[in-house]
This record gives C-alpha cells, structure tokens and sequence, in this order.
C-alpha cells in the first residue's frame, strides 16, 4: 500500500532561502528517478510565512526508506538542514480504508 511523507521545513531569512532553493529541487529530481517514487508536491503556508510542506508519496514505506538512508540524499539534506538551522521534520502516512482505526508504534526506522 502506497505511503505518504510529509517533510516539512521552515525557513526564516531570504538569503537562505535563495540558497536552499537550488537543493530542494536536487532532492525532488533525484527522489523522482528513485524505484516506488509515486509523485511529490511542494506547499508554501498561506498563514505561517517561511513554511513549507511537501508529501512525497511512495509505493511502499521501504522504497521510501531505502532513499532517505541513501548517501546520495543525505549529502544534500545534511546541507539542507545545516542552511536552516535545524532538523528537518518527517510523518509517515498510510491511507485509511474502512474508517479509523488506531494503530500505535512507529514504523519507520
């Protein structure tokens, strides 16, 4: 079953802005050509200036993990985060079918 990660960053000064521009879309392109990569779509918020949200869907959660523990992807989101200041944050979604049922524990590694 397909999974979404929503990515969320925040960031706080133009001038980092124009250079966090650049590696956010290396990491969109690269992610795009990565096996179970399904779509992406970058947000800005309308009433919290500076954040950004992006839900990045993939076939499975260990397509997902196999890119985010790549060398090739921590190399431009240790840039990334060095850029803004802090760490950037992850969720990982799964659609609900059926109504909701509570499920406790992480899955992600």
């Amino acid at each position: 079953m397909a999974v979404s990660i929503i990515i969320q960053r925040t960031v706080r000064d133009e001038t980092v802005a124009k250079e966090l521009g650049p590696l956010i879309v290396q990491l969109r392109s690269r992610a795009m050509g990565q096996a179970g990569f399904l779509t992406g779509q970058t947000f800005s918020c309308l009433d919290c200036q500076g954040e950004y949200l992006v839900i990045s869907t993939w076939n499975r959660l260990e397509d997902w993990n196999r890119w985010m523990h790549s060398e090739e992807r921590k190399s431009i989101q240790n840039r990334v985060d060095e850029l803004l200041g802090e760490k950037t944050r992850y969720r990982y979604y799964e659609p609900v079918v059926g109504g909701i049922i509570p499920q406790f524990g992480v899955k992600s590694d």
